[in-house]
């Protein structure tokens, strides 16, 4: 890539952790989007000599655009615009157009919140200085952006200045790459691609060996930017190439399917997600969690739209819940134990029976830390999926990890569980698809 970017988040409650940093991910993704190289995400905190030195760092790498964000608001520890504005050398100017334009939003405000101040006027004048030379941006709440176009011979690249709330920088960043600074920062950019291959239960050494056999079989293959994620038992293999890169992807994704076609499931950047709600299209499905507690109901209703095939769920902790709510036998209980597949495919028929469904998924098992035994050790998580014309059917893992990682690798199984035994009845198959677990 032949344009590069630096960012630089500012302020202290980020520094110090007392708010997570959501501006530095989402401003690298929309560059790399675009084909720009982000070369470096810093954070400082709100002290001038702090972020100076920043600017003076990512300056020195030869970066073509600076991002910051944060710093802008109308209080005494907002300094960025003349922070930068020093760097860049750049005296400040009152805009009485953009001055005009922040009272005009502030007195929209202070009609619905009743709240008035003289201070108020201080905070607009102060927010309305830029510096000479730079394009405004108008805000989406109060602050202002700017561009600051690049100054070879200072040797200070392009800078962009965004507000530190997400919602207003977000909302600004189409108006900021707009700017003639920004557009003729990013000129040089070339047509990047990025895709995405998801695998589910495929292992990371596994798949290095894999990637290190395709570098002598497949052409070009150097051409192409190849990272990979473990995320809650699925695999990410993000690949950024050039467009003129796109056969030696193309071999890739060829390569990887012929390898790993029973743990990749994903080869267009669709998530389980994504797919488990299609194949739940013109479906009604429930829920039955005792040891995962309603994190797979949350996770399902976290998408819009899930109404449309999402009924209802039941956190079945205890025994009595289980066979007073779910109709679980109590001797079922007591011959097998609750985490057990006899006792997951009652659960899932008690939950098709009871919310009216026609399908079902059922978790029952041991997070932890203690409750494990020889024969059931902490991590076993038996499941139940119960699909209207077929046999219900079971599985029981044991994942690794403390209780939160249990209980969101059991969530994210039994996506994968439910989205299989949809896809196989779709497909009329007398056996599975593919085998997740």
């Amino acid at each position: 890539m032949n344009v590069r970017a630096g960012i630089v988040v500012t302020g202290t409650e980020v520094l110090t952790g007392t708010i997570t940093d959501r501006n530095g991910p989402w401003v690298a993704k929309s560059l790399l989007d675009l084909g720009v190289d982000v070369a470096h995400i810093t954070i400082c905190g709100d002290r001038p000599a702090d972020l100076t030195a920043q600017l003076r760092f990512l300056a020195a790498e030869g970066v073509d655009l600076i991002v910051t964000t944060g710093g802008l608001g109308p209080t005494a520890d907002d300094l960025t615009v003349a922070t930068v504005a020093s760097f860049a050398e750049r005296p400040l100017a009152l805009d009485t157009a953009l001055e005009a334009h922040i009272a005009d939003i502030i007195a929209r405000w202070r009609r619905t919140s009743g709240i008035d101040s003289p201070a108020l006027a201080a905070g607009i004048r102060k927010q309305a200085m830029v510096p000479e030379g730079t394009q405004a941006i108008d805000p989406v709440g109060t602050a202002p952006g700017i561009a600051i176009p690049a100054a070879p011979a200072k040797s200070t690249p392009a800078i962009l200045i965004l507000p530190g709330p997400p919602a207003e920088l977000q909302g600004m960043w189409p108006a900021g790459l707009a700017t003639d600074a920004v557009t003729q920062a990013l000129s040089g950019r070339g047509v990047y691609r990025t895709q995405t291959i998801r695998a589910y239960r495929l292992s990371e050494p596994d798949l290095a060996a894999t990637l290190r056999s395709a570098e002598g079989q497949i052409d070009d293959v150097d051409q192409l930017e190849i990272t990979t994620c473990l995320r809650g038992g699925e695999v990410e293999i993000v690949t950024r190439y050039a467009a003129t890169a796109q056969p030696a992807y193309d071999a890739l994704a060829e390569y990887l399917t012929k390898h790993h076609a029973a743990q990749i499931f994903s080869i267009d950047g669709s998530t389980i997600d994504d797919q488990l709600a299609a194949a739940l299209s013109g479906r009604s499905v429930a829920t039955a969690e005792s040891c995962t507690g309603g994190l797979i109901a949350a996770r399902l209703t976290d998408r819009a739209g899930s109404s449309e095939y999402f009924l209802g769920g039941i956190a079945a902790y205890a025994n009595e819940v289980k066979t007073e709510t779910l109709g679980v036998p109590t001797e079922l209980i007591n011959e097998h134990g609750a985490v057990s597949e006899q006792v997951a495919r009652a659960m899932a028929d008690g939950a098709r029976t009871v919310l009216h469904t026609d399908t079902a998924v059922s978790t029952t098992g041991i997070a932890g830390p203690g409750g494990g035994s020889e024969l059931k050790p902490v991590g076993t998580v038996c499941f139940g999926i119960a699909v209207a014309g077929q046999p219900t059917r079971t599985h029981t893992v044991t994942f690794p990890g403390g209780r939160a990682t249990v209980r969101a690798l059991a969530t994210t199984a039994a996506f994968h569980l439910l989205a299989e035994a949809l896809n196989d009845v779709e497909a009329n198959l007398a056996s599975p698809r593919r085998s997740v677990i």
